[in-house]
């Protein structure tokens, strides 16, 4: 193969590789800004931020906080099973599910 040919080789390469990675950045932004997902791992940071704040003024206790914590992180990882199963976003039916689970720990923060 001559230098000619070897360079356009590589180029081809190179535009390649470029290709597939803006692909895979797209689909990146796009599983990371689905309005289902959004609105669901919004109201997590919510969460997360009352339980904080509830702790600090000694509304609950570090174990009650502890227990609220770890109840979101099972919501967030049932977040992102049911995403990993259907192209990365999340149905009607299950965002009202989480809602649902989000709503019984919103209810336990500050009693």
């Amino acid at each position: 193969m001559n230098t000619t040919c070897k360079t356009g080789v590589l180029a081809l390469g190179v535009i390649a590789l470029l290709g597939a990675a803006t692909a895979s950045s797209a689909e990146t932004r796009w599983q990371l800004h689905h309005p289902r997902r959004t609105e669901v791992n919004a109201r997590l940071a919510n969460q997360n931020r009352r339980i904080i704040q509830e702790r600090r003024e000694g509304e609950i206790s570090y174990a009650q906080a502890r227990d609220l914590h770890a109840e979101d992180r099972g919501i967030r990882g049932q977040e992102r099973f049911d995403a990993s199963q259907d192209g990365s976003h999340i149905t009607r039916a299950e965002q009202a599910q989480l809602n649902r689970e989000e709503n019984g720990v919103s209810q336990q923060i500050g009693r």
